[in-house]
Parts: structure tokens; C-alpha cells; sequence
């Protein structure tokens, strides 16, 4: 008999793992449409599906919020059943060969801003912002930005009375540390401008390819830490921002002038990134980098063989063998590389009516034409640590690239685009 769950989802193949448990495809048998099923072991040391599952619930209806669809015990198991949901971030960065284009960038910052602005609004901090805890949609949804992965959110105020949490320091580092707030390198206790500041480490990591502290040496986790506190810390907001558009570095000011308890001003940044996108000439159209690949490539040569250490780490504040993992459970794809180049594509339509749409007409809230010219631009080299706790043997990554891959471009096809519809 073939093993279920809540008597009404198909437990189908694995798709994705972590230290916290296993990921499913599953299939609902009465409306025959896939999810994603998250299996937890009921005796884990630091269970955290529940708590997560609470979360969604909390979240629930939000723009870019997958639904729940259901949460209980199965034999041993927690069971978390979740949409399903299309690649990371990361996945289309590793796809689109390590660098994304200031169109792409931009036009991924106005959801994400809104996405995190969302969760802020409903008291909790994520805590963990980084390119894998960001998905894309499927199908009609395909160029819709989902938000995922909140086993390390906190809240920060009271729900009635918005009363803040009080300023605490000397707190261990919560998080992955390549996209951690300076504040929070320092032990301080993480409010709202936390997660905007990890945004944009997140924005520049995508322009520029890598980050100065990626690739540093240590002899173990907390000196690891300390080496990627001191680079960050030694990099001005300038030597970061160097060679692209002056509004990033505008970014990392305002979130670094907020203080403790302080509202950011969501629609400040939206609009600093979007009279940028206008004045780059920009049309909000929806073609990504990957929509571009999508359309060129009819046919695809294997790739180089995706090497240890190129995610970001695990994040911090879950016990070694509790991580959470990279989420790619929610998601229908695993990462992999290619170099995006070619022209233009007919532009897509808006993934859904929440995101406000956003045409040009609409975005022209500033008169100036300066354009900063971002071409020629040096590819950063991959400097990523060599070293991770889902790393595997040579000979097993060599062997899982090409099934990678394949997957990928499966999840890359099912990005639904109809050149029918135009925006903007």
C-alpha cells in the first residue's frame, strides 16, 4: 500500500534533505495537484516544524506566503504539507552562472523589501534572510517572490500592544554569518533594521557574485565567525558598493542610521531602487535573467560539476545535526550554472494582484537621467568556503551534478510565461 499522509496526500520520491529531516514531492489524490511534504523526526533533539507550522499559520494569506495545508503526526514523524513551490534564489543564481543584472536585482529587491516588510507587520523578524530562503512560484505564479524558512523567527513586539523587546546584547550570533547585520556580528539583539540590512548584503552578493568575507580561513566555527565580523566590519559601506549604482550604498546607510526599536521606512527604500530602475531605463516587465536563458537555450552541454561549499552555511542558533538546511524542500528544483547572455524577451505578466504592479508610468517619480554605467564590470571569483556540513565526496557530487541539473532545467521549464500579457 502506498504510504500517505492525513489519508489524503501521496507520499511520492525525495526532493530534498536536511539535518532537520526530509522533504517529499506529494500529491493530493483527490485533486491529483503536487506539494511539498516536510517529515521531522518526532524525537529530534531541537524539533522545530511545529513551531514553524505556527508561523505559516500566522502568516497566512500574505503576498509571497506558501499555504499550509496541513500539519500533524504521522507514525514517527512530524508532518509539515506545504505548496509546492519553484527554485531559490540561489538555485537561479547558480543557474544564471554567480551574477545577476541590475534589472534582475532591482526588480527582485522590490519584493523581497515588501515581503519582509510583510512579516515585520505581523510582528516577527525572520532572522535568516539569505538567497535560499527565497523562492519563486510556479506556473502563473512563476515571477512571484515567496518568503520561506522561519524556524529561527522571533518575535520582536507584542502583538495588542506593539510594545517593543527590550535592547539586549552579548547574544550569540542567529543566522547564517555570511548575510548577518554588523549589530548582530557585535551580539546585539536583532530588530527590523537587522533584516533589511542582511537584504542587502543579499542584493550585492547577487550583483557583484560574491561577498569580500566569502572564502575565509578558520580553524573552526566561532574563529570563522570572528574573521567574517572583522572583514565586514573593516569593509566601508563604499569599498562594498564600489562600481554600481550609488543608491546601494544609500541602502546600507538608512539601515545602519535606524536605531533599535525604529520603524524602517519600507516605502524610502522601494522608492530610492525604483526611480533608479526608471532612470536605467528599465522596463518592470518581469523578464528576469533566467526567463532570458530559458528562451535561448534549446539545447544544454552538462555542467562543470556543482563543488563542496557553495551555499552559504548553515545558520546559526540550531545545535550541530539540527540545522535547518537549505530550504529547497518547498522548491521543485536544485541549483545549478549557467552564463545568461541575449537580448530581450517579450515581457511577462504580473504574477499576481497583491504585488502591486508596477509600470513605468507609475514609477516615474523622479526627473533625473543620470545613468550609472555598470557594464564592464570584472566577474568576482567563486571564493566561497571549501568546506560544509553537507558536503560529500568528490565522486558523489560528481554524480549528483548531472542529476542536478537536469532537475533544474525541469523547474526552469515549469515557469510558466505567456507572451500574451505585457505589464507596464
Amino acid at each position: 500500500m502506498e504510504p500517505r499522509v492525513a489519508n489524503k496526500f501521496r507520499l511520492g520520491r525525495k526532493i530534498g534533505s536536511g539535518s532537520f529531516g526530509e522533504i517529499y514531492l506529494g500529491t493530493n489524490v483527490q485533486t491529483n495537484e503536487e506539494v511539498a511534504i516536510k517529515l521531522e523526526n518526532v524525537k529530534t533533539k531541537h524539533p522545530q516544524l511545529l513551531y514553524e507550522s505556527k508561523l505559516y499559520r500566522i502568516l497566512q494569506g500574505g503576498t509571497g506566503i506558501p499555504n499550509v495545508r496541513w500539519f500533524g503526526v504521522e507514525g514517527d514523524y512530524n508532518v509539515l504539507v506545504m505548496d509546492l513551490l519553484g527554485p531559490s534564489l540561489e538555485d537561479l543564481f547558480n543557474f544564471c552562472n554567480r551574477k545577476l543584472s541590475l534589472k534582475t536585482v532591482l526588480m527582485l529587491a522590490d519584493q523581497m523589501i515588501n515581503r519582509i516588510e510583510f512579516v515585520h507587520s505581523k510582528s516577527f523578524l525572520h532572522r535568516d534572510i539569505k538567497p535560499d530562503n527565497f523562492l519563486m512560484g510556479l506556473g502563473r505564479r512563476a515571477n512571484q517572490v515567496y518568503i520561506i524558512d522561519f524556524g529561527l523567527a522571533k518575535k520582536y513586539r507584542d502583538t495588542t500592544t506593539h510594545q517593543h523587546i527590550p535592547y539586549r546584547d552579548n547574544k550569540n550570533l542567529t543566522g547564517t554569518a555570511r548575510y548577518a547585520s554588523m549589530n548582530t556580528h557585535l551580539g546585539i539583539e536583532q530588530s527590523r533594521r537587522d533584516d533589511l540590512e542582511s537584504l542587502g548584503y543579499v542584493l550585492m552578493y547577487f550583483l557583484r557574485g560574491s561577498l569580500p568575507w566569502q572564502g575565509l580561513k578558520a580553524g573552526n566555527k566561532k574563529q570563522k565567525y570572528e574573521k567574517i565580523s572583522e572583514k565586514k566590519v573593516s569593509t566601508s559601506i563604499e569599498a562594498l558598493c564600489r562600481g554600481y549604482p550609488t543608491e546601494f550604498a544609500s541602502y546600507f546607510h538608512y539601515c545602519r542610521s535606524l536605531r533599535f526599536e525604529d520603524k524602517p521606512d519600507y516605502a524610502y527604500l522601494k522608492r530610492i531602487f525604483r526611480d533608479l530602475f526608471i532612470r536605467e531605463g528599465f522596463q518592470f516587465d518581469y523578464v528576469f535573467d533566467w526567463t532570458i536563458l530559458k528562451y535561448q537555450q534549446s539545447q544544454i552541454a552538462p555542467p562543470p560539476t556543482r563543488g563542496p561549499g557553495m551555499d552559504a552555511g548553515p545558520s546559526s542558533a540550531i545545535p550541530n545535526g539540527e540545522q535547518s538546511g537549505r530550504q529547497a524542500g518547498l522548491s521543485s528544483l536544485d541549483p545549478s550554472r549557467r552564463r545568461n547572455s541575449g537580448n530581450l524577451l517579450p515581457r511577462e505578466k504580473s504574477p499576481v494582484a497583491n504585488d502591486a504592479t508596477i509600470s513605468t508610468d507609475a514609477m516615474r517619480a523622479s526627473g533625473s537621467t543620470r545613468h550609472v554605467d555598470s557594464s564592464g564590470r570584472a566577474r568576482i571569483p567563486d571564493t566561497r568556503p571549501r568546506s560544509s556540513p553537507r558536503d560529500g565526496s568528490s565522486n558523489q557530487n560528481a554524480a549528483a551534478g548531472t542529476n542536478k541539473y537536469e532537475s533544474t532545467l525541469k523547474g526552469i521549464e515549469s515557469l510558466n510565461f505567456d507572451d500574451n500579457k505585457r505589464v507596464g
